[in-house]
């Protein structure tokens, strides 16, 4: 199954810092997830500044609790960087697939 899933930001003052200090330990896990062909794609979003506001990733799962549980241990959400997400089952268009 392949889910969209969309974190937002906290908007305290820490908020980017939080994410620029766990950036790398995100990054390494979306490497491996990508390898192991979880991680379809993924983005960060941006404020009207430029700067990173939140994460829109494309993943695939074999169910919503296999990426529950991956949610569980995303530094992002560990570390308090996210604060909520939003998780959208979806389907990657076939003139899309070859970009992976």
């Amino acid at each position: 199954m392949q889910f969209l899933v969309l974190g937002y930001d906290r908007t305290d003052e820490g908020a980017l810092d939080r994410r620029m200090a766990l950036r790398d330990a995100h990054i390494a896990l979306a490497k491996t997830l990508q390898a192991s062909g979880n991680l379809l794609y993924g983005v960060a979003m941006l404020d009207e500044h430029g700067r990173m506001c939140g994460s829109v990733l494309v993943m695939e799962f074999d169910s919503r609790d296999r990426l529950d549980r991956y949610l569980q241990g995303e530094p992002y959400v560990t570390g308090k960087v996210w604060e909520r997400w939003v998780v959208i089952p979806c389907k990657v268009g076939p003139m899309f697939t070859a970009v992976r």
